[in-house]
């Protein structure tokens, strides 16, 4: 009798370990992951949430990654529309940064449609090696890249027009929250040329 309740209670102790084990891996995988981005706390933080998802899949981390990326870029978009300078008013736009709040604006949506098309692209590559895999990829990498140029063009914009003092800083802050987030997609993104 002694030794079936030894049996349960060492089984009640090594259960918890053992699926504590296989909930720390996906997450050591995601902080090993982002080691080679250039924000690794920054991908740590907005990736932490992923791992069941992710399952130690290079390509799952990347789409994840592009996801939530594409997300926070459209949430700064909304945040730069409600923001009294882009208000509808073609006046009020004009004397308070307008242009560059609307040229940033467009040039954000314009980053959503990528990093989204790039999505699609690393959900399409295939097996690992193939020509699909390799087609998709560079295309996956193309449409980041653009992403990425779009938010430091609303920068430019922003540094640019004179108008815009009113605004930029906090305009600022998001976008290079938003540009440090797609510079880790993309890292995670190229990383799948070597491994998937």
């Amino acid at each position: 009798m002694e030794n079936p309740s030894r049996l349960i209670l060492l089984f009640f102790v090594l259960i918890p370990c053992f699926f504590g084990l296989n909930f720390s891996a996906p997450a050591e995988f995601i902080h090993s992951s982002c080691k080679v981005t250039q924000y690794p706390a920054l991908c740590e933080k907005y990736l932490s949430v992923y791992p069941p998802a992710v399952h130690r899949s290079p390509s799952q981390l990347a789409k994840a990654a592009l996801n939530v990326t594409a997300n926070r870029a459209l949430a700064v978009s909304n945040f730069i529309k409600r923001m009294p300078a882009s208000g509808k008013d073609p006046t009020e736009r004009k004397s308070h940064g307008g242009g560059a709040v609307r040229d940033c604006l467009e040039t954000l949506n314009d980053s959503v449609d990528r990093l989204r098309r790039s999505v699609t692209e690393v959900e399409r590559m295939g097996r690992y090696g193939s020509r699909s895999f390799k087609w998709h990829l560079s295309n996956a990498q193309t449409w980041v890249s653009a992403a990425l140029t779009d938010q430091n063009t609303c920068l430019d914009s922003l540094l640019q027009d004179k108008s815009a003092a009113g605004v930029r800083v906090p305009i600022r802050r998001q976008i290079v929250a938003v540009s440090q987030l797609t510079s880790n997609a993309l890292a995670l993104v190229n990383r799948l040329d070597s491994r998937n």
